[in-house]
């Protein structure tokens, strides 16, 4: 039944009566739109009535990006990223809207800068008949709210300025009639704030008022409205026609909320400045810095949608630098190398000092998207020396400096630098700026606790009206952060929500960061398919190093965690050229260098490993780097364990494991435990080795970390010391590593992947695979396995 919340009185007798009427199984599919909350009777019909009938009831989940690109190539439209996004956020993800408008509209306009999404057809109609029903009040009331969403989409309208734009008498009785009607939502218990119910109905009820009605609103809320930027935006609506005046203002609030970071607010009023100047050069300039803001908002699609409107432009050295700018937000380097180089040659550093400080703030997201920290501090110095120093990007320089900084002296000074800047930077979108850097840089410096604090409160600039971008960064540095701590289900949660956020914005350049800790996490729980999903897509090819690396540390923790150590190695192995040497083998970054160590010593490069592990111990000791210092210990100590040096690789072990003591890394423990445990059972120390995978096991049984603790115990039972073994055994014959390597085998596994698991040599396993098949009367690895499979344990 189609939109059967508007189903009369006796059809829904009908509908319930043949439900329950009937000994078969019935399925009813219905198309209702669940009431909002407060609507009445005649709104809600009877929904709870027929959602009692049903023995289950099964909700339709939204649609997402890959349905509408399906739904768009039936329609004979091939949708720009862009057009997806909004689609879905315009219409809730409802299949019969986005179908509704695939099919009302014209292939040829999608991705039109110009072009603004109509309303259904059926949603206008239902609009329609809504407002004619409603009382004057009520409609006029509806009709505010509609005016004041228009020129300001980004927060709700407050019902005092709807009932000043709309100028009802009886305000109390138009909002009650208004929220009956279900167009009109209150978003408190005080009925402060209102909205309309969905971008559709705002769409359709700013139709049915018309251009001139929508003129003459915007004007009384251009006089009514409290905050200056509203008042302009109502301005222009009023008109939507060039005035140079109107444009001038625009431009110069645009300034102000500019020097607070508040990109987003920036961007909105540039559009319009833009739109609002006649001269063509002038407005060809504003839609380049409000391009510029969009990017530094973080809202790449919308960004974009102008691609080909700046392409036409004159070649400015502005233009260069956004779209440069773009380049880099979108994952592009060799892009945004060709845009910014071109920029830089062409501004004229002293007679456009402030051109030349946006190019050079733009050349520093550049090179930290590198992992450039020479390159980076360079290019900071550049934008002090030539902008204002409260400007908004000296402030941003300043706050990247630091990270490169870090890098190149140690992150003391960076800290101490952070600490004074702060003093000076204002609160809000600014601040944020700076509290992402300095919870980046705590992460980096053995503080995670500090680091969590720092980056919670990065996150909100989305919403504070700041940059998403920050947001997105600070995102995946603080599931870092509690990963690292061990809080592995939030981490979980806040790499995917950012992973969701970025798509959504385009801001590819972020994706790897945040889908390294998603993939780490789904690794170490068993949870292969998610994370083979993740990672499905990724490479680590012409991208920049920011990307390369985190892709890099998640396709190594997934061959890891399956005692793929060969891959590892493969997965890590472009880490170790020559642009990876300044930042990514800078202590207490990027923990790759003891996975990399540990993978060469367990598939028998010892003296690769040992080659590898002495340049990094060194730069780990002159830092004074506690974590990165415990790591490589860990490494060394397998190293020597597997050279026969047991006394050394003890002292490795155990100091490791001191360093470690006072930081908040569970997962580290574990790990080097784990390690640990392999080496005394290679050298025959099992009742040793028992006790150390015992620990082991109970760190990574608290994390969740179910792929470990299942290695855990094949090592345990391996081992034999205190395992029990039941009383109704089948194998009895069998030894317990003569029951781990036949259980690895019986797996699939080949000797190889058997020696890495269970951290044996090749001529081990086969000497107990051999010993095996001679006590289970078997003669081949598949006669093996059907017999584990016939006869458990």
């Amino acid at each position: 039944m189609e939109n059967a919340h508007h189903a009369d009185d006796r059809s829904v007798e009908a509908l319930v009566s043949a439900a329950l009427g009937s000994d078969r199984r019935r399925l009813v599919v219905l198309d209702w739109t669940q009431p909002a909350a407060g609507a009445d009777a005649a709104v809600s019909g009877h929904y709870d009535e027929v959602l009692a009938t049903g023995t289950r009831v099964i909700r339709l989940a939204s649609l997402d990006a890959d349905d509408v690109v399906a739904l768009a190539e039936q329609a004979g439209a091939l949708l720009p990223v862009a057009e997806v996004f909004a689609l879905l956020q315009f219409t809730g993800g409802q299949a019969r809207a986005i179908d509704e408008l695939l099919r009302q509209s014209d292939a040829s306009e999608w991705g039109m800068p110009q072009r603004s999404l109509r309303a259904p057809v059926r949603v206008s109609r239902v609009v329609a008949a809504t407002l004619g029903e409603l009382p004057p009040d009520a409609r006029a009331l509806v009709e505010a709210v509609a005016i004041l969403e228009e020129a300001d989409r980004r927060q709700p309208a407050r019902a005092v300025h709807a009932v000043q734009v709309s100028e009802v008498t009886d305000p109390v009785t138009a909002l009650d009639a208004a929220l009956r009607s279900g167009l009109l939502t209150s978003l408190d218990a005080d009925d402060v704030w209102i909205r309309l119910c969905d971008n559709m109905s705002r769409r359709a009820v700013l139709d049915q008022i018309g251009p001139a009605g929508r003129a003459a609103r915007h004007e009384r809320a251009a006089q009514v409205a409290d905050d200056r930027a509203a008042a302009l935006r109502h301005q222009w609506h009023a008109t939507s026609l060039p005035d140079d005046g109107l444009a001038d203002r625009l431009v110069d609030h645009a300034a102000e909320t500019a020097k607070s970071g508040e990109w987003a607010a920036t961007a909105d009023l540039l559009v319009l400045a833009a739109r609002a100047t006649a001269d063509p050069d002038r407005a060809g300039g504003r839609l380049i810095a409000a391009v510029d803001a969009m990017v530094g908002a973080g809202d790449v699609p919308r960004a974009t949608r102008h691609l080909a409107e700046l392409e036409s432009l004159r070649e400015t050295p502005l233009r260069n630098a956004v779209l440069g700018y773009l380049a880099v937000v979108r994952g592009r380097p060799g892009e945004a190398t060709n845009r910014l180089g071109r920029a830089w040659a062409l501004v004229n550093e002293r007679r456009h000092p402030d051109e030349a400080a946006q190019i050079a703030g733009r050349q520093v997201l550049h090179s930290l998207a590198g992992c450039r920290a020479s390159e980076l501090v360079t290019w900071a110095d550049r934008v002090v020396e030539l902008g204002a120093p409260s400007s908004p990007a000296a402030i941003e320089a300043r706050a990247i400096r630091g990270l490169g900084a870090a890098v190149l002296d140690g992150p003391e000074g960076a800290l101490a630098e952070y600490g004074r800047l702060s003093a000076s930077v204002p609160h809000g979108a600014v601040a944020q700026r700076m509290s992402m850097a300095t919870g980046w840089l705590r992460l980096a410096a053995d503080q995670p606790e500090r680091a969590r604090e720092e980056l919670e409160s990065a996150v909100p600039t989305d919403f504070l009206g700041g940059s998403l971008r920050i947001s997105l960064w600070a995102r995946a540095w603080l599931a870092r952060a509690q990963f690292t701590t061990g809080d592995w289900s939030t981490a979980l949660h806040t790499a995917t929500t950012g992973i969701g956020l970025a798509e959504r914005s385009g801001m590819t350049l972020l994706l790897p960061l945040l889908e390294w800790t998603r993939v780490q996490v789904l690794t170490l729980r068993g949870d292969w398919a998610a994370a083979e999903e993740s990672l499905r897509g990724r490479s680590a090819g012409r991208e920049y190093p920011i990307m390369r690396v985190p892709t890099a540390l998640a396709r190594a923790a997934f061959h890891e965690a399956q005692a793929d150590y060969a891959a590892v190695v493969r997965a890590l192995g472009v880490l170790r050229e020559e642009w990876a040497d300044e930042w990514v083998s800078s202590p207490g970054f990027w923990p790759w260098a003891d996975v990399y160590a540990n993978a060469l010593v367990v598939t028998g490069d010892l003296d690769g490993a040992d080659a590898f592990l002495t340049p990094h111990e060194r730069r780990a000791a002159a830092a004074g780097h506690a974590s990165t210092g415990a790591r490589l210990a860990y490494a060394r100590g397998r190293l020597l364990g597997q050279r026969g040096e047991l006394d050394a690789a003890r002292a490795e072990f155990e100091r490791s494991i001191e360093l470690l003591s006072p930081l908040p890394y569970p997962y580290d423990r574990a790990r080097v435990h784990f390690a640990y445990g392999q080496t005394l059972r290679r050298a025959g120390r099992r009742g040793a080795a028992d006790t150390v995978f015992s620990t082991a096991r109970e760190g990574f049984s608290a994390l969740g970390a179910t792929t470990y603790v299942e290695r855990c115990d094949r090592e345990l039972a391996a081992g034999g010391v205190h395992a029990t073994r039941p009383a109704d055994r089948r194998f009895d014959a069998l030894t317990p590593q003569e029951e781990a390597v036949a259980t690895l085998v019986a797996d699939g596994r080949s000797n190889k992947e058997v020696a890495a698991e269970l951290f044996l040599s090749v001529k081990t396993v086969q000497y107990h695979l051999t010993r095996v098949y001679a006590k289970l009367g078997v003669r081949s690895r598949s006669q093996l396995a059907a017999r584990w499979q016939r006869d458990p344990d």
